[in-house]
């Protein structure tokens, strides 16, 4: 008699949710606990700046990497080590005393968090059915919005009761904790077969072993990687540049803005989880996976254009509500995107092409961001706004003219 296992398909989407929200609380500890250290090392911008390219650097570098091993070797054992190696690392940060120590610990941290997202989409497809994949989806990313709303107010909290170094471990043994919940759930077995598996097209001879150059011959793998490489530094700028936008553009103190600037993240999560939401509900409806993917990712475009307009609101609740249905958009989008992908790919290279496109967008960044701030020097905020208002309409448009229809993939690679 066969066991009643159909819980842990749930149960491994919430130990995805919780390992995106710690990897996005871990990556902002720093942030916030650099006012402190600061004062103890007397750290300059351009060295903090350092510190921050060194997890850049890793993270695009893992993401891809990251995918690709945790294709060969499955979420179970992946996501246990990317989560187990960007916890440690946090722990390390407890015991820096100069920025070439963070440097380097930041550097590791970007080595275990570049698997975070393709361990955590690996997961939803090898245990959940193709027609729950997207609002699955939508909830594991989803932790990391969450991850940044707790982050602040989690770390001054702590801060003040454990000291700088304190945060880090308390962080940190999160972390760890996390991977053995991890481990205690039951295995994935041959015969826990998924219904409406994405990947049964694809030939099972040599499931595990990826060809790296078959796959970036394929057509489509280059339109997800080119998309993430369009948008991804419009969500780095929301990141990096709205705080510093509003204290110098606006005028808006740094209190008030730590009171404002979690409104946008926590719109972030429910539109993940709505996003998923809403596009499963209609390929249940309509049995059409093709519309419900890209009905929502067009709307989600639509709904970044307010962003033309941030130059003329009237005053900071407007900017933030602009920036929070900005936030939104990207919660729809970035679901049905990364969905849109195991719909095609299924099991096998799921991982691999999310790994590539996280790592161009990445990439992406880190060549954009000097260039966003010249521009911002040079001219003003508002050629970046124009270009986060305009380009999610024209990455749509790119997507539906080179993937006319989203369906899985006879490909052998």
């Amino acid at each position: 008699m066969k066991k009643n296992l159909t819980w842990i398909p749930w149960a491994i989407v919430a130990m995805a949710f919780f390992a995106t929200a710690l990897s996005f609380l871990d990556r902002q500890v720093l942030s916030i606990s650099i006012i402190k250290i600061k004062q103890d090392f007397h750290i300059s911008d351009i060295e903090y700046g350092f510190i921050n390219t060194g997890f850049l650097i890793s993270y695009a570098i893992m993401f891809t990497v990251g995918g690709i091993l945790i294709d060969r070797y499955g979420s179970r054992r992946g996501l246990a080590f990317s989560v187990g190696i960007w916890s440690f690392a946090t722990l390390l940060h407890s015991l820096a005393n100069n920025t070439a120590q963070f440097g380097l610990f930041r550097f590791l941290l970007g080595v275990g968090e570049g698997g975070a997202f393709p361990g955590a989409i690996k997961a939803v497809v090898e245990w959940v059915p193709k027609n729950r994949q997207a609002l699955a989806n939508g909830i594991a990313i989803g932790g990391s919005a969450i991850g940044a709303v707790v982050a602040p107010p989690l770390c001054v909290y702590l801060i003040n009761i454990t000291g700088w170094r304190g945060v880090f471990l308390v962080t940190g043994a999160f972390g760890l904790v996390w991977v053995v919940a991890w481990l205690l759930l039951p295995k994935k077995k041959k015969t826990d077969n998924v219904p409406d598996e994405p990947d049964k097209a694809l030939p099972q001879k040599g499931f595990n072993k990826v060809k790296l150059i078959e796959t970036l011959k394929i057509k489509e793998v280059w339109v997800f990687i080119i998309i993430r490489f369009l948008l991804d530094p419009i969500f780095y700028f929301y990141m990096f540049w709205i705080p510093k936008y509003l204290n110098e553009a606006r005028h808006i103190d740094i209190d008030l803005i730590g009171s404002l600037f979690w409104i946008p993240f926590l719109a972030l999560g429910v539109s993940n989880m709505f996003g998923g939401f809403a596009s499963d509900w209609m390929f249940q409806k309509t049995g059409n996976l093709n519309s419900s993917r890209k009905v929502i990712m067009g709307i989600a475009a639509l709904l970044t254009a307010p962003a033309l307009f941030v130059k003329i609101a009237p005053n900071v609740e407007w900017v933030i509500i602009i920036i929070s249905i900005a936030f939104f958009a990207h919660g729809l989008w970035i679901t049905n995107y990364i969905t849109a992908i195991s719909d095609m790919f299924g099991n096998r290279i799921t991982s691999t092409i999310i790994g590539f496109s996280g790592s161009a967008g990445a990439l992406s960044s880190l060549i954009l961001n000097p260039i966003i701030g010249l521009i911002i020097t040079k001219f003003s905020y508002n050629p970046v706004w124009i270009y986060a208002g305009a380009m999610y309409s024209v990455a749509f448009v790119v997507f539906i003219i080179f993937i006319p229809k989203i369906k899985p993939l006879k490909i052998s690679v």
